[in-house]
């Protein structure tokens, strides 16, 4: 059946609405503000009261019962705070491999990397590590350049992203004077792309069943099958907020053999962190950049 040249007119006004709409629909979801803070008493877990202390006691035992107490108030009211001992950091990786299972990290995306440093001449020669995580700056530079608003410094003090606003410009990745955000470029440890450049043959086979595992950070489902998100997107250490809400340390405090990371809630006079930042001289990274780091260290 024919149309005539009006009803073509009317109909293609009607589809370019509708394609103005839905572009509109896109533009506010990626271009409008960060979503609102989870604040005041809906942030607050009351959660199980921890073995009771003893003097011999794993610093661990010490600080699940600092997070029971930080986790009972509200969200603005805590301070969260990492503290890392490089005297005790003996250079494991333990804190890398415990990240990367625990949140799905794939190749080339890690959140919590150990630089190694080689000093002096031989026979002279000493190794130093230093773990980095994100910097949980009070004052972020990678906030600020985000174009789609995907990245924000949350009430507690963690800054986040919301990969399915990261448009995966990477301004963030070089604002950041730590280098700590890396992009996902979508790839697997086990990739049938993989070619041996003689033969031209796939030397790894299919990808395997547990590179598709769902992460869960930031208490959600994700899941890359499809390229979907966080695939293509800017990702950072979050200090595993999603073990936070139901009063779990981060895997890099519970997997560190040498007990050199400690985590809690500044604000708390009681806390363990609150107690190495007074008896001892605490430093953070690149202090010239006035980005006022929650990580601190020990030297």
């Amino acid at each position: 059946m024919s149309m005539s040249r009006r009803e073509w007119i009317e109909g293609a006004a009607l589809v370019g609405v509708g394609v103005a709409a839905a572009g509109a629909m896109v533009a506010k979801d990626r271009f409008g503000g960060t979503p609102p803070d989870p604040k005041g008493p809906d942030t607050v877990r009351p959660l199980a009261v921890p073995i009771p202390a003893r003097a011999d006691e794993d610093p661990l035992l010490r600080m699940q019962r600092d997070l029971v107490r930080a986790m009972q108030k509200t969200a603005e009211e805590r301070r969260w705070c990492m503290i890392i001992d490089t005297r005790k950091c003996v250079g494991c990786h333990a804190c890398t491999i415990g990240c990367v299972a625990e949140n799905k990290l794939p190749p080339g995306v890690v959140y919590r990397p150990v630089v190694t440093e080689e000093r002096g001449e031989f026979p002279r020669v000493a190794i130093d590590f230093l773990p980095r995580p994100c910097m949980q700056c009070e004052k972020p530079p990678c906030v600020p350049v985000c174009p789609v608003k995907a990245t924000w410094r949350r009430a507690d003090g963690i800054t986040v992203i919301d990969y399915d606003k990261c448009i995966g410009c990477r301004y963030c990745l070089t604002a950041c004077p730590y280098g700590a955000r890396t992009s996902d470029f979508g790839e697997y440890y086990v990739d049938a792309q993989a070619m041996d450049a003689d033969s031209a043959l796939p030397v790894l086979g299919p990808s395997a069943l547990w590179e598709h595992a769902p992460s869960h950070e930031y208490g959600k489902h994700w899941n890359r099958r499809g390229h979907q998100s966080p695939m293509g997107n800017a990702r950072k250490c979050h200090f595993c907020l999603h073990r936070l809400e139901v009063g779990q340390l981060p895997m890099c405090v519970t997997t560190c053999i040498g007990r050199a990371t400690y985590f809690g809630d500044a604000s708390d006079p009681n806390s363990l962190v609150a107690e190495l930042v007074a008896q001892n001289n605490t430093q953070v990274l690149l202090p010239h950049k006035g980005t006022h780091p929650r990580v601190r260290y020990i030297f």
